[in-house]
């Protein structure tokens, strides 16, 4: 048997990748992140798959429950939101796997900020604007940031920000930013990404945390922070310029 890590996506049941899809209507056995994953894709399972809310469960149940199928040879679908490549918790998952001899695959999803930037209609690259994105998120008291990953520190390559599991210290990250982007600097952030009860707020660094805590989003968002946002006025990218000589590689 296998289990599969699969990205569930943003939000939305439709989102799932096709391979992803196909895993999960074949797996006995699913465990899923409640909260977060959407309810319309545990339909695609087995009528008779044993389903496993893992909200409540800490991470030697979850191992556990993985071992269990394993022993009971059934393949697992381990469902996650997003993409298990950031902020997913998959690797303390796969270490353990890894040491109780279980093998495992991992399938990706559609992460978060892609999702983000979908609702926002945002390519986040820009020629000659901006050409680099970075995905972070910020201290809090269980889990520090690694030494020179503070927004201050990254905040100085004026590159374009984007923040995981950051809704509710909006307030410290536009004081964190401020200094290195302007106060006139574009900002969105974008809650529930793809799901039905999706909120878009736009705006700028000296007005988006405002926005946040009038919108009462203080999870399951996304914020972004760069000139890239707000790009009208830029040059057309190589790819596509009828100067290029689509006879050379």
């Amino acid at each position: 048997m296998t289990v599969y890590f699969i990205g569930a996506g943003p939000g939305a049941a439709d989102l799932i990748t096709v391979r992803g899809a196909r895993v999960l209507a074949a797996s006995p056995v699913c465990l899923y992140a409640g909260s977060l994953v959407p309810r319309e894709l545990l339909a695609e399972c087995p009528p008779d798959a044993r389903l496993v809310d893992t909200a409540l469960l800490d991470i030697d149940q979850i191992t556990a429950e993985l071992v269990r199928a394993h022993g009971e040879g059934h393949d697992v679908a381990r469902l996650h939101s997003g993409d298990p490549s950031v902020f997913s918790a998959v690797n303390e998952q796969m270490r353990r796997l890894d040491e109780a001899g279980v093998p495992y695959e991992v399938i990706p999803g559609v992460p978060a900020f892609a999702a983000a930037a979908a609702a926002l209609k945002r390519e986040l690259t820009v020629p000659t604007v901006g050409q680099t994105v970075i995905l972070t998120r910020v201290a809090q008291r269980a889990t520090a940031m690694p030494e020179g990953e503070d927004l201050a520190t990254l905040g100085r390559s004026g590159a374009l920000i984007v923040l995981h599991l950051a809704a509710r210290y909006v307030d410290r990250v536009v004081d964190e930013l401020l200094p290195y982007y302007g106060a006139d600097c574009p900002a969105a952030v974008v809650a529930m990404a793809s799901r039905p009860d999706e909120i878009i707020l736009r705006g700028t660094l000296d007005s988006i945390a405002e926005q946040v805590k009038s919108a009462g989003v203080i999870r399951t968002a996304v914020i972004m922070v760069g000139r890239t946002l707000g790009a009208e006025q830029f040059r057309d990218s190589h790819l596509y310029s009828p100067a290029r000589d689509r006879h050379t590689c």
